[in-house]
């Protein structure tokens, strides 16, 4: 009954509006966002809830938010407009605030709160977590019990009396990490290493912190003892003196200078001549050094790694929340944003009425939504495992099922990474030129989120290295499923080969979820097995293991990205099943659209093996484009539920009421104020005003005579 009653109220004041008022009522962003808005069919707070973990952590992420959003050294809006100089003051500025907060919260509520600073300023997180995150990680992960203590004493947690680098990548290093050329060689006489930089390639590249802010480095070195090397170890090594700032002896240290992004931490290079540490400054929890030279190494290589992928998990989880900014700006604009009318109406169209414009955003979210399902996943197996390695010995009983788990996340972390990272990267730009010109301004966050994210791609491990070495992981495990070995739940599909390999599709129904995991199945079964038997080859021909892997590393890359496009998708559909009633019709549309878009991305495969035919690939590409339009409809509530304040975005085009141009006006104006002419005098002046030879001002300009041209007529 209410409802009719206001309808029949704004029919009223309909007629009494005149066509110019109807038509800016039409047209208008707030009223186009609201009536977005009003779409949606299921509850908003229960999917923010899902996706955060639960409304403890949501709450808890809220008051986060608002306490950067009213935190001065946090103010972000005129970001675009400082000088790398002053971004640099200002990243270290905020250091005060973080202490204040790691001093008085629980670590696992610390990490929350990073989390949201790493999408407020992905600089300043990068600059903080150089010292917690990798030099403190280095301490936790290498160092003896008593030497943790130690340090920890000196002031590494509290960041009292030092601030820690982590300087592993060398000039001419970065991935081979077991190739690094820096020495560390140990000298009995003196009971020291000597810490040395032989080559210009051995100068160490890229140490975030080590232009201006770092006294102390863990630095990754070949260890040397009595003329043997034993692989590259972990030592503390001190750069500055803390009460001046002066380098010590035998330190060089230079600025990196201007970068593509991220310019907020200091990065810098570092060279060591001849420089002694005491012998305890190598952390010694996994291989030893006595007194004597005598040197003791694990007996289980492989315990000693599992540090090493946190901050792989941590990038699969960045990514996906990287990737709900993005959208949200992206999305929100097509909401309001009108190009065009067509011939029944003077009313623009929105973007996000246009099915190419549905086909450019609507597959992205749903990629971004297995991403943080994905993510979350990634999460719970990586602390698993950690729980497992650190209690690890080499007499357990259980040490193959605890090994097995650590090769699984190994490989799994390392191909996630780099595929999750790539796919932000690229929704960035996609929503960037989605945006149209207004997506070239630095205010609406795009551009600088794509040159901060890019870095993504490449550090903790190159992203074509990381996903060839899940190549590599599917081939042994291929090779494992053979001789009849049970393999991880991720590779089990490898398991069922005699059921998989040849298999068609004879559903009448092929938009199932079941349908679609084992399309991927069938698919990944038939690409292992084809890069496993080209390497089987290649090891008949006489290459060795190495070279085989090498000359079978496109077909690798290949089987990995299929691989991780169905690990994805069956995340998402893990995810799903947690939720009931509207929310799950809503979230199921949404996977479905990513199962299916990302089969007619590789149709190529799904046709090769016969698993879809032509015709239904035909199917896939037309219900792909009605799950699209369906997917629109909930675009808001999905971006919404993603529950990023308009602090967080930090862009006119994403402001959640939708007034866009106003936002955006004002920025523009707010950050060019305008003033005296900044170089007319100096430069425009003496152009236009210089002397030339010229003939007599001619009045008409040019202008031809009008009755010249009628005579001529």
């Amino acid at each position: 009954m209410s409802s009719t009653i206001t309808k029949d109220r704004l029919a009223a004041v309909q007629q009494h509006l005149s066509p110019e008022q109807q038509h800016a009522r039409a047209v208008d962003p707030v009223a186009s966002m609201n009536e977005e808005r009003a779409k949606a069919v299921f509850n908003i707070r229960e999917l923010t809830n899902l996706l955060d973990g639960g409304e403890k952590n949501t709450l808890l992420k809220e008051r986060f938010m608002q306490d950067f959003e009213r935190d001065p050294l946090f103010k972000m809006d005129d970001i675009h407009d400082i000088s790398k100089d002053e971004l640099r003051e200002r990243t270290m500025e905020k250091f005060r605030s973080l202490i204040h907060h790691l001093s008085n919260e629980p670590l696992d509520i610390f990490k929350k709160r990073m989390e949201i600073v790493s999408l407020i300023d992905p600089g300043f997180w990068t600059r903080f977590g150089v010292h917690y995150g990798l030099f403190v990680g280095a301490l936790q992960s290498n160092a003896t019990s008593g030497q943790l203590g130690y340090w920890f004493q000196r002031g590494a947690l509290s960041l009292s009396g030092m601030v820690g680098c982590f300087a592993m990548t060398e000039l001419g290093h970065g991935s081979n990490v077991p190739g690094l050329e820096t020495t560390a060689t140990f000298d009995e006489a003196s009971d020291q290493f000597i810490i040395h930089t032989p080559t210009v390639t051995a100068t160490k590249w890229w140490i975030g912190g080590a232009a201006h802010s770092a006294t102390h480095s863990a630095v990754f070195a070949q260890l040397i003892v009595k003329g043997k090397n034993y692989g590259t170890k972990c030592f503390i090594v001190p750069l500055r003196d803390p009460k001046t700032y002066h380098t010590l002896p035998g330190i060089n240290i230079g600025d990196l200078g201007k970068k593509m992004g991220r310019d907020g931490i200091d990065n810098g290079y570092i060279q060591f001549t001849n420089v002694r540490i005491p012998r305890g400054y190598m952390l010694m929890k996994h291989a030893k050094v006595s007194r004597s030279g005598a040197v003791k190494e694990p007996k289980l290589q492989q315990l000693t790694y599992g540090a090493l992928l946190q901050g792989r998990v941590a990038m699969v989880v960045d990514s996906g929340n990287v990737s709900k900014k993005a959208l949200t700006i992206a999305i929100r604009y097509a909401a309001v944003r009108r190009q065009f009318s067509n011939s029944k109406s003077d009313i623009e169209t929105k973007l996000l009425d246009y099915p190419i414009h549905q086909r450019r955003l609507m597959p992205l979210m749903a990629q971004t939504f297995a991403m943080l399902f994905t993510g979350a996943e990634m999460t719970a197996m990586y602390n698993t495992m950690m729980g497992r390695l650190e209690n690890a010995k080499p007499d357990d009983k259980d040490l193959n099922q605890v090994l097995e788990m650590l090769k699984e996340t190994h490989a799994t972390s390392a191909g996630l990474k780099a595929f999750c990272t790539w796919n932000c990267l690229s929704t960035i730009e996609a929503c960037r030129q989605a945006c149209g010109g207004h997506g070239y301004s630095a205010y609406t966050g795009l551009a600088g989120m794509y040159q901060d994210f890019a870095v993504q791609c490449t550090w903790e491990g190159d992203n074509t290295i990381l996903t060839l070495q899940l190549g590599r992981y599917l081939i042994s495990s291929y090779r494992e499923a053979i001789k009849g070995k049970k393999l991880s739940p991720g590779v089990g599909y490898l398991n069922r080969l005699n059921e998989l390999l040849g298999k068609k599709s004879n559903q009448e129904d092929i938009f199932k979820p079941e349908v679609i995991i084992e399309a991927w199945q069938v698919v990944c079964a038939n690409v292992v097995k084809n890069t496993a038997l080209e390497f089987e080859n290649c090891i008949k021909q006489g290459l060795d293991q190495d070279d085989a892997y090498e000359q079978c590393s496109q077909s690798r890359l290949y089987a990995a990205k299929l691989h991780s496009y169905g690990y994805l998708f069956n995340r998402f559909v893990d995810g799903v099943s947690k939720v009931q009633g509207n929310l799950k019709e809503v979230l199921m549309d949404v996977c479905i659209l990513y199962g299916l878009y990302t089969i007619e991305e590789n149709a190529g495969a799904f046709l090769q093996y016969g698993y879809f035919s032509p015709e239904q690939m035909d199917q896939i590409r037309i219900k792909t484009n009605a799950l699209c339009a369906s997917v629109r409809e909930q675009a808001i509530p999905l971006v919404d539920s993603f529950n990023l304040s308009d602090y967080m975005v930090n862009s006119p085009l994403g402001r959640a009421d939708g007034n866009v141009y106003v936002h955006y006006f004002d920025q523009v104006k707010r950050s060019n104020p305008q003033g005296p002419h900044p170089y007319f005098d100096r430069l425009i002046k003496p152009l236009i005003e210089r002397p030339m030879d010229q003939d007599e001002d001619d009045e008409e300009a040019g202008l031809e005579d009008d009755d010249d041209e009628e005579e001529e007529e």
